[in-house]
C-alpha cells in the first residue's frame, strides 16, 4: 500500500500562483505514474495532469495547458504541480493520485489517492 500526502493548497487571487506537493510513502512500480485530479462542488471530477516518473512523460487537461506544470523529484516519490495564472474556475479540491504506467498511458484508474487539498481562487 502507498500513502500519498498533499500539501501546498490555499487561497490566492486570480492571476496568482500556487505549488502543490505530493509525497508517496514509497516508490513502487504500482505508483510510478503520479498526478492530480480535482473536483469542484457540483462538478465532475477532472484529471488535471500526470507524470510518468520513470521517463518524465507528462499529460495535461486542456483546461490547464500552458498554465500548470507537473514535475517530480529525483527519488521519484514526490510530485509537484506548479499552478500559474490561476483562474476562479480552478477552485477545487485537488487530489494527488498514483498508479501504474497504464494509469498514465491508457487512462486507467489510479490505484492510490491522497486526502485532497483545497485551492481557492478569488476574482
Amino acid at each position: 500500500q502507498v500513502q500519498l500526502t498533499e500539501s501546498g493548497g490555499g487561497s490566492v487571487q486570480a492571476g496568482g500562483s500556487l505549488r502543490l506537493s505530493c509525497t508517496a510513502s514509497k516508490y513502487t512500480t504500482t505508483s510510478n505514474c503520479m498526478g492530480w485530479f480535482r473536483q469542484a462542488p457540483g462538478k465532475e471530477r477532472e484529471r488535471v495532469a500526470t507524470i510518468y516518473t520513470r521517463r518524465g512523460g507528462t499529460l495535461y487537461a486542456d483546461s490547464v495547458k500552458g498554465r500548470f506544470s507537473i514535475s517530480h523529484d529525483t527519488a521519484r516519490t514526490t510530485a509537484y504541480l506548479q499552478m500559474d495564472a490561476l483562474k476562479p474556475e480552478d477552485t477545487a479540491t485537488y487530489y494527488c493520485v498514483a498508479g501504474t504506467h497504464e494509469f498514465c498511458a491508457l487512462n486507467h484508474a489510479p490505484s492510490f489517492w491522497g486526502r485532497g487539498t483545497q485551492v481557492t481562487v478569488s476574482s
